[in-house]
């Protein structure tokens, strides 16, 4: 078997057997390799493709020209030979479109998606809440109320909340209380009215303040949720004082204790909403209800509590 035994590089010559020709520098020097890998290559024989010296090639230029087994050339293989991108042949594009579990890519499906503040678990929403069910829920489980709430308005209930806590405030301080008794039907009527209407827009301008704060923080819940449950917080929360208010003077240690609890609770259940609503931290939730909380407090529970 030629030139499986030794070889020169220039194959074996059947007439002068396996001798090397004369003025061969490596006379008859076994090479140890098949003669299709000594052999030498065709093309144009020049200065750079003699032992010891490296040849220059062109940007793009094929050095054997076509690739071996009638494959691509050599500058034209894929990057990822084996259908894959990652390497192992698992990634996007296998030359079917699929992956390499015969799947189409697209999006992940199960990835939360974290929003703005991004401090709070991910919210749970749901169809909006019943009358009763919310405000019973801002007290029970306030946190899962506000996420279930957190993309629905509530200004049917704020309006009706803040009218009647308007007519109740009336009739709960002594000063108000006489002159709406004292007074012509048609003066009380405006009288309840006007209180009525007061409250509500003091409510709904307080609560907007509260919202444009949460956003300026970084908050990203909607205005209409915010506005709306800040309003039922602040008079559905001072409720109770105006209630034991009516049977009680206003300076009863009763009534002066409730008052100071409800404004703490009110604090409380702003802060939670703020934070539930817009995705905030805590500091950063307390800070955006600070100026409604102060608010009420200068304008309502100071004057009628010592």
């Amino acid at each position: 078997m030629a030139g499986n035994r030794h070889d020169d590089g220039r194959g074996a010559d059947p007439r002068h057997g396996w001798g090397a020709p004369q003025g061969d520098p490596y006379p008859g020097a076994p090479t140890g390799v098949p003669e299709y890998f000594t052999a030498p290559h065709p093309g144009p024989v020049g200065p750079g493709d003699q032992p010891g010296h490296t040849r220059a090639f062109a940007v793009g230029e094929q050095p054997y020209g076509e690739a071996p087994y009638g494959g691509a050339p050599y500058g034209d293989q894929p990057a990822y030979p084996y259908g894959g991108q990652d390497g192992y042949g698992y990634g996007y594009d296998d030359g079917y479109g699929q992956d390499g579990y015969g799947q189409a890519p697209g999006p992940a499906d199960n990835v939360a998606v974290y929003r703005a503040g991004g401090q709070a678990a991910p919210h749970a929403g749901g169809p909006r809440l019943p009358w009763r069910q919310l405000l019973v829920g801002m007290y029970r489980s306030p946190s899962a109320t506000f996420d279930r709430m957190r993309d629905h308005q509530v200004w049917l209930p704020a309006l009706c909340v803040s009218l009647l806590y308007g007519v109740l405030a009336v009739f709960a301080l002594d000063a108000t209380y006489d002159q709406v008794v004292h007074s012509a039907f048609a003066v009380a009527l405006w009288a309840i009215g006007g209180a009525a209407l007061g409250f509500t827009l003091a409510g709904g301008v307080l609560s907007a303040v509260t919202y444009v704060l949460a956003r300026q923080f970084g908050g990203d819940g909607p205005w209409q949720s915010t506005v709306g449950l800040a309003a039922l917080i602040s008079w559905t929360t001072d409720a109770p004082r105006l209630l034991l208010a009516l049977f009680l003077p206003i300076g009863n240690p009763v009534v002066q204790a409730v008052g100071w609890a409800t404004w703490v609770g009110c604090a409380v259940l702003l802060t939670v909403m703020v934070r539930r609503i817009h995705d905030l931290p805590w500091g950063k939730a307390a800070g955006a209800a600070a100026v409604q909380l102060l608010a009420l407090l200068v304008l309502i529970k100071l004057p009628t509590l010592g």
